[in-house]
């Protein structure tokens, strides 16, 4: 092998490293995100790590914690997760996601949030633990989607998080610790379900994961160009440690919010 094919081997690796390790995202799809009186009062709920855009699932062992927000009331579900199994297009073997069916008894906004399992990601050689959230409106009270969960890190939305058209701007707020994050950069990457809204090709690598940055109050936009469900990730470096083989490693925390895009028909 030549010197310049091996770097050329090596840079390849490289980009092709890039581009999928930065797009895990911790997901929670509900079946609706929203409910009218006439609709049924069961939600399924799925809880995942995956690869957006490509639908490949990560391997997702038991949350560490997953419930709900209510009129100010948290409710702990994590005894009801029930683990199942996905594949992705071209994955070879199955891996464990969560999912649950919860019943809406009240009017209002439900905010269910997760903190899962750290995951260890041997080709980034550090953990990763998403908390991520997502938005449910129950019977026309709006009332509670702009309000914080507590995570150690998290999205807070200043754009209402349900009803938004095809092309609606989004706007949230990244906190870390409670506070907002300054500059942080959201990645933003679509949920390409083929099955439900077709699929999007994306032409070249960049179009994949979309980079946003926060302003000096961790406030971003961003513009959903398609219909079907669409993931915001702030990434940051944990302040503690984590121990792999008995050595300490990094660990990225990632602050995920997903909201819903419909065409305007």
């Amino acid at each position: 092998m030549s010197y310049r094919y091996g770097w050329l081997l090596v840079f390849t690796g490289l980009l092709l490293f890039s581009s999928s390790a930065s797009a895990h995202f911790g997901v929670i799809l509900p079946s609706d995100d929203i409910l009218t009186q006439s609709d049924t009062r069961t939600l399924n709920l799925q809880v995942k790590f995956i690869h957006p855009h490509e639908g490949h699932y990560m391997e997702m062992v038991k949350p560490q914690k997953f419930g709900v927000i209510h009129r100010g009331k948290s409710i702990d579900l994590l005894a009801t997760l029930k683990r199942s199994q996905g594949q992705g297009a071209e994955q070879e073997r199955s891996f464990s996601f969560w999912q649950t069916d919860y019943k809406i008894r009240r009017p209002g906004d439900y905010t269910f949030f997760v903190e899962p399992t750290p995951y260890w990601e041997p080709a980034e050689d550090k953990f990763i633990v998403h908390y991520t959230k997502v938005c449910v409106n129950a019977f026309g009270l709006e009332v509670g989607w702009d309000k914080p969960v507590g995570l150690e890190t998290e999205i807070v939305p200043l754009t209402r998080p349900y009803g938004l058209w095809t092309t609606n701007l989004f706007s949230g707020q990244v906190l870390l610790k409670g506070k907002p994050a300054p500059f942080a950069e959201v990645e933003v990457e679509y949920l390409n379900e083929a099955a439900v809204n077709g699929p999007l090709h994306a032409p070249s690598d960049p179009f994949v994961i979309q980079v946003v940055k926060a302003d000096g109050n961790g406030v971003f936009h961003y513009a959903m160009p398609k219909a079907g469900w669409w993931g915001f990730a702030a990434l940051s470096e944990a302040g503690w440690k984590l121990q792999h083989n008995g050595v300490d490693k990094s660990v990225e925390i990632g602050a995920v919010y997903w909201v819903r895009a419909t065409d305007l028909q």
